[in-house]
């Protein structure tokens, strides 16, 4: 070694080295020679002289990967503890509680009471109030909302779980911020907590801030996030600060959603690791990057960390160090100030909502699950089918620690597993384990995990009913359970334990969709009647087996065979997912049905699927054919093949069987009959989604394609996709005259029908196939896709014809196109001038040319055998017929560019059904013309349809020829003119420039065609009409007469043209124009215009409305009376017309009961403009005048509304409403005045606001004015008695109506001289609206207060309280004693001068009180007895027996212990009855006031001398009431005397019986009850009045008997019946 290095020159001065240290290091550099066996030897010796040391960094790096992923670990409930701010996502709303999902998997709750303050204590004072109108939780906050949580609490639960206890009130998550501490661009939490007027007091949690979001502000915010509405006390914000004023004290908010999507906190906003919020999104620098998440480093010193889960997925293993990232931040530990993050992408838009999991895939079973990453402290990420990652932690992999083996978990192996609650879970079967927590009656309670608990109905327990369950399931059992229904949202989880369905190997069904006929499965008959057996499977699916389909043998009894909850294996019929109706069988071996079967639910219309076809067999109608897919049988009617109605006929004659007929939809099944079809419209319509699959989707206005199902002579029936179908009336169909509808349609055509109303009661739909409604927006592109697709179809029918080679005409007929040159042959000449040809090319088919295809000198004279050359014209494939032409123009085509879209002249020379062939003018060309614009244009008048020869204008949409032989063309229409002669040309040259041509001021001379009332139509020429408006007869129209009434159809009328326009007698491009002329016999209207042409165009409308000016007199002419809208329509010139509402029809309220009869069509008015509208043509006139609707106005009105207890709601002329209250419907008050006004009515107004009082709508009347208006308090007097209306009760008394302005206060004890404990006892017999009479007792001016009383002593009128009632009085016991013995004093001088006082008795002393008395029995309505009709008398009346009445003895003491008012009513009662002998009411009114004060022997009496008074036919009548009010105020005994006598004489009045039974019920005992009612059920009476007491005698038993009496019933009436059977048979 020292060698080597001698002999190595390396120039300069070598140090020597010090003694005891080597220069290692520099050797090591420099030595270029040194060897690796030397190094490696030094290293094993450093090592072998190292080994501790060596053991113990290894030992150091373990515990560091320890630490590292200890830093790194998930949060988990043990790491949480109170003050912990967390960011949360809304899980779920309850009512007193929000479920918060926290990172990790965490779940916390958050009580109502921590929302907020003013939450909560809104809150309270609601329950206080027990009025719960709170904001619910669940309208507050919406599933997937992101809120800033703390935790207040962690308490165990009962199972010993933690529970998360979480708070978002600002003050306990932002309570680490100060009023100092806040800064513009901070992102805050706030709760509203006040609604102002112009804007929200927000909750930010800081003591000593107010923030405040003005409305402004919130607008952008209630328009994208909360649908408009106003935001609600509670309702949690993400608000962003924008000013901050007073040192923090004051806030102004924002919340637009743009604005806090992009908030990034920063250190200018001087947060630290104190006041930092979960929610907040900063940028970040990655310090750290490791296999168990990030480090990150934020605001330039903090420190915070990323675990595994909260990664971004699309950035996964592409973190480096020193990487600017965005985060959010996800919790803020208050103790250690970690700080955890997320960089999922969700998290970055604070506001927004998380996409929540479906509900549906709760519970879910998922198949092939891919393991992503396994951590062997936390779990493993999955990666299911659709991409979507999902999270199992680890005491989710396995059921037990035991049997957990993280080797199976290795990067992209795969599992099953069920998705629980935003976790995923292991599971190694597909069916549930659990353990039993209770038997209940309803079934039993299984714990399938901590958080899931699932019901197993007690029909599920077994395979058989168990009536003692307990005896074969324990509390705590582990059992197997099998999912039948799974509701997440509803938190619903329904299992099974019945073993065949555990252990059944057959499909599940779980979906009406899932279920395909022949599908064999299992499913458990829920309920077996007569009509068959209803089985149900899983998810809630139900099916109906019918009785034929039960067994191959019938079964007479269903229920007796099938028990419910048994076990069944089923076969699948038919099944309709949309109306979820299955059809079922129990006949496991019945196979013919399925393919059938199959093919039909395939082609389904809720499906309408494209099919291929293959032809069978050729019907009339149609074709047999058979569904290529299944083989299924089924129907394409011949006018379903095209839409084209020539070329279906074509297509059905050229098809053979085993033809293939590809894209072919399955159109309907009825009845296993499936119909196809294909027509390109409704298939493309389909296709497109331009159908309606139910009645509930249609409206009014649609335009749906379908075709003609059925022709009636009053309209045709058009049926749509999906079986839905309409009627199109006669008068619908067209805008022509419709004579015959055969005539415009066939069956199966296609249409395009417009729907103009529906019945959703009846299931109706009218429709409307008139072009002028059903019209495209560009004809012409509708009329050539229509012709193209025509040929198109053509062209299809030639290629089936070259399969059919083996015939030679077919041959020929395949090889010929239009434009084609043939050499013929003359074969005969016709008498017509045609020709029939022949020739080699033409073999086997018939070559005609019409005469006027026979031009030229050398084709004049033909003869048979002469030779000709000649141009197709048209082929006919379906009659071999080719129509050819030997004109030269057409021979000898010149060559021309032409231009697509350009018009050119040209001239018909064949006409066929779907076209018309014309030659270009210019060139001799060919095109094709479509002769129908639309579907629905299939009729023509003879005058309209193209013909041979005619020169006509056509724009074309192809210059090339193309496969089809000819140029394609649509028609342009004609135009007509009327324009204004030149002074040079004379007449003669105008009519050689343009046919009918006339100017303005010409006259003409015609026919009068017909009268209507405002015109008349004049017949000029064939294409020239004229019109006379009724304005245009005379120069003065007198007002009344009717000016067209002076002309007669057919009369000849000359008169001068003033205008003109061009009419098309139908839509379609090819149809004709007609010259309509206005005509006038004025000849003043030409004065000013001279030889101009009028302009009818709608700026000359709007120039003529504006010529009338507000207030002018303008004559009109009757149109008619609109009665559905309630004017009345006329015409003041032909252009202009007006409509004169109701109301200002006349001032007279006789005209309005049918104005209709008053205006007839025709007739001059004179009416005045109140109005215009320049937008539209008519006018606002009035044929009263104008005047204006001030206070004091006398005018008309319409009842719009009536409210009860308020009044009505009146509508006034010129579109005005007004108020009348309840003081101004009539000149006195009287109750329920507004149950005589009805809505419609027209009734005459005085304007105060609105009266209807007579004296003010008609002061010429000398109506007396019972009530005076009360306009203000001071028209109230002290002392004035005065009527009004009870407005309301309440703690201080009784509110009284004086007027619409003015209300009083009746005290309670005011009311009525008892003492009343409830004021409810008030609340019934003084009803809102009560009209009542009181006494002022005081008026304060000043406070507006007026004192009222009802007290009879103030008011002179009876108590408003009955005395029946039993109410204490006021007065005191002296008071008391002293009055009864006044009363018995004069009682005992009533007694013995009665006679004389009845004849001295002064009636002017009782004026008042009979007056008043005389109104009550006027409006009084005295019960009366509802007799049967058909009822017959079998005796006399005088066979009535009235019980014997004991002698009158002396009156007791409650008889003579009479008040002074009782006195006068018992001395009014014996005048009226002297005075109204005859008037039953008045005898009962007697006897009900003396059974209510105790006299039984007087009202006995009465009754004697009623029957005495009283017609004889009212006695059995009298007697009724008498025993009823027997009954309820007298002796009970007496009251059954009184009926048993009249029964007694009348068996057959059933009402009395009726009457009888009724008042026993409510008095009697059950006993007499039935006795009654036996008596009654064995009378001989009509069967409808026995069955009447059979049901109510059932009736009762079944109320107050036992089974014992109801059966007893039963056979009374079975044995009425029975007799009445063998009556009926001897």
């Amino acid at each position: 070694m020292a060698s080597t290095e001698e002999s190595f020159p390396r120039g300069g001065t070598q140090k020597k080295p010090e003694k005891g240290r080597a220069p290692r290091q520099s050797i090591e550099q420099d030595n270029l020679f040194d060897t690796h066996h030397e190094e490696g030897s030094q290293k094993r010796k450093r090592n072998q002289e190292q080994p501790e040391k060596r053991k113990k960094l290894k030992a150091e790096k373990k515990q560091a990967v320890k630490d590292r992923a200890r830093d790194f670990d998930l949060l988990t409930v043990e790491t949480l503890s109170e003050g912990v701010l967390l960011l949360g996502c809304v899980k779920e709303a309850n009512s007193f509680e929000l479920v918060v999902s926290l990172p990790n998997g965490l779940t916390g709750f958050v009580q109502v009471t921590d929302i907020c303050d003013s939450y909560t204590q809104m809150l309270s004072e609601q329950v206080a109030k027990q009025e719960l109108d709170l904001n619910s939780l669940s309208d507050l906050y919406p599933p997937g909302m992101l809120v800033r949580c703390a935790v207040t609490s962690l308490q165990k639960t009962t199972d010993g779980h933690q529970s998360v206890k979480l708070s978002i009130n600002p003050k306990d998550v932002n309570k680490a911020l100060n009023t100092l501490a806040l800064r513009s661009g901070m992102l805050l939490s706030g709760l509203v907590s006040s609604v102002e007027d112009h804007g929200y007091l927000i909750d930010v949690g800081v003591s000593g801030t107010k923030a405040f979001l003005p409305r402004q502000k919130a607008q952008d915010y209630l328009k994208s996030s909360n649908k408009g509405a106003e935001l609600k006390i509670g309702q949690y914000l993400n608000c962003l600060v924008e000013e901050v004023k007073n040192s923090g004290r004051i806030v102004r908010l924002s919340v637009g959603r743009s604005e806090v999507a992009a908030a990034i906190a920063t250190e200018e906003q001087n947060w630290t690791l104190s006041n930092l919020l979960p929610g907040l999104v900063v940028k970040a620098q990655v310090q750290k990057v490791t296999p168990y998440g990030l480090t990150l480093s934020f605001l330039s010193s903090f420190t915070g960390i990323v675990d595994f889960m909260h990664l971004d997925p699309k950035k996964v293993g592409s973190y480096s160090q020193n990487q600017t990232v965005k985060a959010c931040i996800l919790s803020v530990h208050p103790t250690s100030k970690a700080v955890r993050f997320t960089l999922r992408q969700a998290f970055f838009q604070p506001g927004g909502l998380l996409s929540q999991l479906s509900s549906d895939r709760f519970g879910a079973v998922v198949a092939e699950c891919t393991v992503k990453g396994f951590y062997k402290k936390a779990g493993a990420i999955f990666q299911l089918e659709d991409g979507t990652l999902a999270f199992a932690r680890l005491r989710h992999l396995s059921n037990t620690i035991n049997s957990f083996k993280p080797r199976v978990f290795k990067t992209g192996s795969k599992h099953t597993c069920r998705i629980i609650d935003y976790i995923l879970r292991a599971v190694t079967e597909l069916f549930v384990n659990g353990k039993v927590l209770a038997l209940k009656p309803h079934g039993m309670q299984v714990k399938v995990t901590d958080h899931i608990k699932g019901l197993v109905p007690r029909l599920h327990l077994a395979d058989m009913l168990l009536k003692q369950p307990e005896k074969k399931y324990s509390m705590g059992e582990q059992v197997k359970c099998r999912v039948l229904l799974s509701h997440p949202e509803e938190r619903k989880l329904i299992l099974t334990l019945k073993r065949t369905l555990i252990g059944s190997k057959l499909p599940v069904l779980a979906s009406y969709t899932a279920a395909k006929p022949g599908l064999v499965t299992h499913g458990v008959v829920v309920c077996a009647r007569e009509f068959g057996c209803i089985v149900k499977f899983y998810n809630d699916v139900k099916g109906l087996v019918p009785r034929n389909e039960l067994g191959s043998e019938p079964i007479p009894s269903p229920e007796k065979v099938f028990r419910e909850g048994q076990v069944v294996k089923v076969t699948i019929l038919k099944c309709e997912p949309e109306q979820e109706k299955l059809l079922l069988s129990f006949n496991l071996t019945s196979k013919s049905q399925f393919p059938l079967q199959g093919c039909i639910f395939t082609c389904l219309p809720l499906s309408l699927q494209m099919v291929d076809v293959k032809v069978l067999k050729k019907r009339e109608d149609g074709l047999e054919v058979s569904i290529l897919s299944d083989n299924v049988p089924a129907h394409l009617p011949m006018m379903h093949l095209s839409d084209h109605i020539v070329n279906c006929k074509l297509l059905w004659h050229w098809l053979q069987e085993e033809d293939i007929l590809p894209r072919v939809m399955c159109l309907s099944d009825k009845g296993g009959h499936v119909m196809l079809c294909r027509k390109p419209a409704l298939i493309s319509a389909v296709e497109e989604g331009q159908v309606v699959r139910s009645f509930s989707e249609i409206q009014p206005g649609m335009q749906l394609t379908g075709f003609v199902k059925n022709i009636m002579p009053y309209g045709v029936f058009v049926e749509f996709p999906f079986g839905l179908a309409g009627l199109a009336p006669k008068a619908a169909m067209s805008d022509k005259f419709v004579t015959d509808t055969k005539e415009h349609f066939v069956v199966g055509q296609t249409v395009v029908a417009k729907v103009t109303s529906i019945d959703e009661v009846k299931q109706r739909v009218l429709l409307c196939l008139k072009l002028s409604e059903c019209s495209v927006e560009d004809p012409a592109a509708k009329s050539i896709s229509l012709l193209s697709q025509c040929f198109e179809e053509m062209k299809e029918v030639r290629s089936i014809m070259r399969k059919r080679g083996e015939v030679l005409a077919t041959q020929n007929l395949c090889s010929l196109m239009f434009g084609q040159k043939l050499d013929l042959v003359v074969q005969e000449v016709k008498e017509d001038g045609s020709a029939l040809f022949s020739g080699s090319s033409i073999a086997g088919l018939t070559v005609t040319a019409t005469s006027h295809h026979l031009g030229g000198q050398e084709y004049r004279h033909l003869v048979p055998g002469q030779k000709a050359r000649a141009l197709i014209l048209h082929v006919n494939a379906l009659k071999s017929e080719v129509h050819v032409s030997l004109r030269e123009e057409l021979l000898n085509q010149k060559v021309k560019q032409l231009k697509e879209n350009s018009q050119h002249s040209a001239v018909v020379q064949h006409v066929a059904e779907e076209f018309a062939i014309a030659s270009l003018v210019e060139t001799g060309q060919l095109t094709a013309i479509p002769v129908a614009c639309h579907f629905n244009d299939t009729f023509r008048f003879d005058s309209e349809r193209l013909k041979v020869g005619q020169t006509i204008l056509v724009t074309l949409k192809t210059v090339k020829p193309g496969e089809h032989g000819v140029l394609l063309a649509v028609q342009s229409p004609a135009k007509a003119v009327i324009r204004p002669r030149k002074e040079s040309e004379t007449f003669e040259e105008t009519l050689v420039l343009v046919q009918h041509s006339l100017c303005i001021g010409d006259t003409v001379t015609g026919k009068v065609k017909s009268v209507k009332p405002t015109h008349i139509t004049v017949a000029i020429s064939d294409n020239l009409t004229g019109c006379i408006h009724a304005s245009q007869i005379l120069d003065k129209v007198p007002i009344g007469t009717f000016p067209t009434s002076k002309l007669r159809p057919g009369q000849k009328v000359t008169a001068w043209v003033i205008g003109g326009r061009d009419v098309k007698t139908a839509p379609s491009p090819s149809s004709a124009v007609m010259v309509l002329l206005s005509l006038s016999f004025v000849n003043s209207v030409l004065k000013g215009k001279g030889c101009t042409i009028l302009n009818t165009e709608g700026d000359e409308l709007s120039k003529g409305l504006k010529a009338y000016k507000v207030g002018q007199t303008v004559t009109c002419f009757i149109k008619k009376y609109n009665v559905i809208k309630g004017w009345l329509e006329v015409e003041v010139t032909p252009n202009i017309r007006g409509r004169i509402p109701h109301l200002l029809l006349s001032l007279k309220p006789k005209v309005f009961k049918h104005p209709e009869k008053s205006f007839r069509s025709g007739q001059a008015l004179s009416a005045t403009v109140t109005g215009m509208n320049p937008t539209s043509t008519n006018l606002c006139l009035s044929l009263t005048g104008i005047y204006s609707l001030e206070k004091g106005t006398i005018t008309l009105g319409t009842i719009k509304n009536v409210t009860p207890h308020v009044g009505l709601i009146v509508a006034l002329p010129f579109g005005k409403i007004g108020n009348a209250s309840l003081f101004h419907l009539s000149d006195s008050y009287m109750e329920q005045p507004w149950e005589h006004f009805r809505v419609g009515e027209i009734v005459r107004c005085f304007l105060t606001l609105v009266s209807l009082v007579s004296c003010r709508t008609n002061p010429k009347s000398n109506s007396e004015v019972e009530d005076a208006e009360i306009t203000c308090i001071d028209d109230v007097k002290e002392g004035q008695l005065i009527r009004g209306y009870v407005k309301c009760i309440k703690a201080s008394g009784v509110f009284f109506a004086l007027s619409s302005s003015v209300v009083g206060r009746i005290r309670f004890q005011k009311v009525a001289p008892y003492f009343v404990s409830k004021q409810a006892v008030y609340e019934e017999y003084l009803p809102e609206g009560k009209l009542l009479t009181a006494r002022v007792l005081s008026v304060n001016s000043q406070e507006d207060h007026i004192e009222l009383s009802l007290l009879p002593k103030d008011t002179g009128k009876l108590s408003v309280l009955p005395k029946s009632l039993g109410l204490p009085f006021h007065e005191t016991k002296q008071e008391k004693k002293g009055e009864e013995l006044k009363l018995k004093a004069k009682r005992r001088r009533r007694d013995s001068e009665s006679e004389q006082v009845a004849t001295s008795f002064n009636i002017k002393q009782v004026a008042p009180v009979l007056s008043s008395f005389k109104q009550e029995v006027k409006h009084m309505e005295a019960p009366r007895l509802q007799v049967s009709t058909g009822f017959t008398w079998d005796e006399g009346l005088n066979a009535l027996k009235v019980p014997a009445l004991s002698q009158p003895e002396e009156s007791s003491d409650s008889e003579e212990e009479d008040d002074p008012q009782a006195m006068q009513a018992e001395d009014l009662y014996h005048t009226m009855l002297k005075r109204f002998r005859q008037e039953k009411s008045v005898w009962l009114k007697h006897a009900t006031f003396l059974l209510k004060r105790g006299q039984t022997e007087a009202t006995h009496r009465l009754l004697e001398h009623a029957l005495r008074g009283l017609p004889v036919k009212e006695h059995v009548d009298v007697i009724s009431k008498f025993a009823q009010l027997e009954f309820q105020f007298g002796d009970p005994d007496h009251a059954k005397a009184l009926f048993e006598s009249t029964l007694s004489s009348y068996p057959k009045r059933t009402d009395i019986w009726s009457i009888y039974i009724d008042m026993l019920i409510k008095h009697g005992s059950q006993k007499e009850v039935r006795d009654v009612f036996e008596r009654v059920i064995h009378l001989s009476l009509a069967p409808k009045r026995m069955k009447f007491f059979f049901k109510r005698y059932l009736d009762y038993e079944k109320k107050y008997g036992t089974a014992d009496t109801i059966q007893a019933v039963k056979a009374a009436a079975l044995g009425y019946v029975e007799s009445k059977s063998s009556l009926v048979e001897s």
